[in-house]
């Protein structure tokens, strides 16, 4: 043998070596936090499979990021973290991070680099909104309704859903401030560019309280992204919002008399976080999942089986069709131009500032 060959076959023992000892040291089951239904079927055929099959480790599921702040406080507060990874929106991660619930990550040091060759930092760009934040996809919240229960003018307002005299029956909504107080406003007369302004201010927040009390004992409250597909699916509501993958899943894979309504929809991030202190075996498993589950390909990889854009810039060009109906996804991305003509853009930074007031007051108002 040459001394090269030597030193290759050194180097490559070495690695293997290397490589198997990261291994033992991270650990063999892990629980991934995410939102349920058709999203987390995707990440299950996009993510996890993959992920299980190529390193043997178990994932075991939990539906619960609607509750994520609410129970990362509680199990900081215990002592007891029990979740490894987190899907949330990407002002809940500014929130962890703020309150040091979520560890920080070096983008370019712990995520995998573009396909084109770019940085991680800068193939997600802007949408690292937080020191803590993992960008997976762009989405949107917006809105369905049933084809057979709106009469001959399909609604093509958001403004739809407070007008009971055109289009009586019940509706559903989320159980949240977040979305209905901006809609609210805009339905009340208040321009798109003025909402979080009107908003800050305790007159803006009774104007959006009181528009929404004209439709409140016509609405069923949402808190699973997966209600409001099936409410409109067994005809139990009139028209109501909820992600926009959810939608499609709806109209396109189980072909139910329901149309989109992008009037308003509002633009948002979801993303990853890893919780901070877990074991450094946990944390080190998580960190090489989260490198895996967001690289070029994986984030493509989402887009074959629900309608949220990846939220890397080199994984664009790789979306194509849906994994089994072999349609073409980039027509029911919410960033596709003909659904885009009027979108509302999530405020994400001012959601961290006033989400827990807002909160309080909606579920006041709620329980009135």
């Amino acid at each position: 043998m040459t001394l090269t060959k030597a030193l290759m076959a050194t180097s490559a023992l070495t690695l293997a070596g290397s490589t198997a000892f990261a291994e033992s040291h991270m650990a063999d089951e892990m629980t991934i936090v995410s939102w349920g239904g058709a999203y987390s079927a995707s990440q299950q055929a996009a993510y996890h499979d993959p992920y299980m099959e190529m390193t043997g480790v178990t994932i075991v599921n939990d539906e619960s990021s609607n509750e994520a702040v609410a129970k990362l406080r509680a199990m900081n507060e215990a002592g007891n973290i029990t979740w490894d990874v987190v899907d949330v929106v990407a002002s809940d991660a500014i929130r962890l991070c703020d309150e040091g619930l979520a560890l920080e990550i070096d983008a370019d040091e712990q995520l995998a680099p573009g396909d084109d060759g770019s940085s991680a930092s800068d193939d997600f760009g802007d949408l690292i909104v937080s020191d803590c934040f993992i960008p997976q996809i762009v989405y949107s919240t917006t809105a369905g309704y049933r084809t057979d229960l709106v009469g001959d003018t399909p609604p093509t307002s958001i403004c739809a859903f407070f007008d009971l005299e055109a289009y009586p029956g019940m509706r559903s909504l989320e159980k949240r401030p977040i979305n209905n107080m901006e809609w609210a406003l805009l339905c009340d007369g208040v321009a798109k560019e003025d909402v979080y302004d009107v908003l800050e201010t305790e007159e803006g927040q009774a104007q959006a309280f009181a528009k929404l009390d004209t439709i409140k004992d016509s609405v069923v409250w949402w808190s699973a992204g997966a209600d409001t597909p099936q409410l409109l699916a067994d005809g139990e509501v009139v028209m109501g919002t909820t992600y926009n993958g959810r939608l499609f899943s709806l109209i396109v894979e189980q072909e139910q008399p329901v149309e989109m309504l992008w009037d308003a929809q509002v633009f948002d991030l979801d993303g990853w976080i890893i919780p901070a202190g877990l074991s450094p075996e946990r944390e080190a498993r998580a960190l090489d999942y989260v490198r895996f589950a967001t690289d070029t390909q994986r984030l493509a990889d989402q887009a074959k089986y629900i309608s949220y854009g990846p939220a890397r810039a080199s994984s664009a060009p790789l979306v194509g069709q849906h994994a089994t109906l072999g349609i073409d996804m980039a027509p029911h991305m919410p960033t596709d131009p003909a659904n885009a003509t009027n979108t509302f853009l999530y405020n994400y930074e001012w959601w961290a500032d006033y989400r827990d007031d807002l909160d309080a007051k909606f579920q006041s108002w709620l329980a009135q």
